[in-house]
């Protein structure tokens, strides 16, 4: 069953209810965070702030490269993040990669802004999660609630009431998944940032939750979190990291960060002073977080991120990157790879080459033996995918 049959199921369905336990045994899982936020022509009518921050025109364009709102420019060029065909690409690239799924910033389901276009989108990725053997996580971004008393559509005294019911509404869908990821039989969740609930409102909300969570808010362990979970803290520096982790290991247990880097583009796009930058290192920097990260013995490890390409910190291919970031992760993850997925570099192409030909035709048996083709891939089959991507 997809998720999408999860909007009018009735009856518990156990099995799916255990979802993706994660054990203190096993290796970490590594979760990229993703961003749903992108809006782009063709797949849409118009470019989306992400793209643009209101300054940055993608129409104009410079030796092929339309103008974003990113110092960095997507392998693929800018996309929309409601295309299932880009989805795919990212979630078999992460496959590939070693990374075992993703962790998704969502907003909720208010019709607010573009709230309900990130809702959509996040919708379709958690679709393509189940279809590809992926995880999946949400990471809340309950900074939307004072937005939405700010443009009165609640109220203050509903503050907590506004967080309870969207949780419920996770934990009677999309915590069903097979595909969620679980922490002593409850689902993980993660909240972005300070700005939204304060600590007591969390407390309350927790308290008040039709079932459990397993709650990480970022930075710091808030009262009846499980624990906290690590971000990139440019104004800090590096040594953000150490500190994280020492804090951390008097906690239950924690979600600890690995990073390329911090370099925004927020300064040239007029959007704020913007932040100081973490240097990339020749990529030392990815390597040194997730040796840090792995070092911890936590559970996840969340790769921040996949693709914020206004902030810089995405490890999706780039024009000026390539697949090095993916490589990297490859490498790492290869100790712990079953024998019958043994990707290489080599392979990490294969994504990019189904997406052109997913754009290439219409045809309905063309995209079928696509299908076909990301399945194995999906699944582990890199003797076939090689064989049917060279037919192509």
């Amino acid at each position: 069953m997809c998720l999408g049959a999860y909007l009018h199921a009735e009856a518990d369905d156990k099995s799916r209810q255990n979802g993706s336990v994660v054990k203190p045994t096993d290796h970490p899982l590594i979760l990229a965070h993703y961003m749903p936020w992108y809006t782009a022509k063709p797949f849409s009518d118009h470019w989306g702030w992400h793209w643009t921050m209101n300054h940055f025109d993608p129409e104009q364009q410079v030796d092929g490269r339309r103008q974003i709102a990113s110092k960095y420019y997507p392998l693929i060029g800018p996309y929309d993040s409601g295309d299932s065909h880009v989805l795919e690409y990212h979630l078999l690239l992460m496959k590939l990669a070693g990374i075992d799924g993703v962790i998704v910033d969502w907003y909720g389901l208010t019709d607010y802004r573009d709230y309900a276009i990130l809702n959509r989108n996040t919708f379709r990725l958690l679709q393509q999660c189940e279809r590809l053997k992926m995880k999946f996580v949400i990471c809340y971004e309950d900074q939307t609630i004072p937005a939405l008393v700010e443009a009165k559509r609640i109220t203050t005294a509903e503050r907590v009431t506004h967080a309870v019911n969207e949780i419920d509404w996770l934990s009677k869908y999309w915590f069903r998944s097979g595909s969620y990821v679980k922490l002593d039989g409850r689902p993980v969740l993660l909240s972005f940032g300070h700005s939204g609930l304060t600590g007591e409102e969390w407390t309350q909300c927790l308290s008040r939750l039709q079932n459990p969570v397993a709650y990480f808010s970022q930075d710091i362990r808030r009262d009846g979190a499980t624990g906290g979970f690590g971000w990139p803290a440019p104004k800090v520096g590096m040594g953000q990291v150490d500190r994280f982790l020492a804090t951390a290991s008097t906690w239950p247990t924690a979600i600890p960060a690995a990073f390329p880097r911090f370099d925004d583009i927020y300064r040239e796009a007029n959007v704020s002073d913007g932040y100081p930058k973490l240097p990339d290192n020749n990529g030392r920097t990815l390597r040194v977080t997730l040796e840090k990260a792995v070092r911890s013995d936590a559970p996840i490890i969340q790769i921040a991120t996949w693709n914020d390409w206004g902030e810089g910190t995405q490890i999706e291919p780039s024009t000026e990157f390539g697949y090095r970031d993916l490589e990297c992760l490859q490498a790492f993850t290869s100790r712990r790879k079953e024998p019958s997925m043994e990707p290489n570099a080599a392979d990490l192409l294969f994504p990019q080459k189904l997406l052109q030909l997913r754009k290439a035709s219409f045809d309905a048996t063309d995209q079928a033996a696509l299908d076909e083709i990301a399945s194995a891939l999906a699944s582990g089959e890199l003797q076939e995918a090689r064989r049917m991507l060279g037919q192509q």
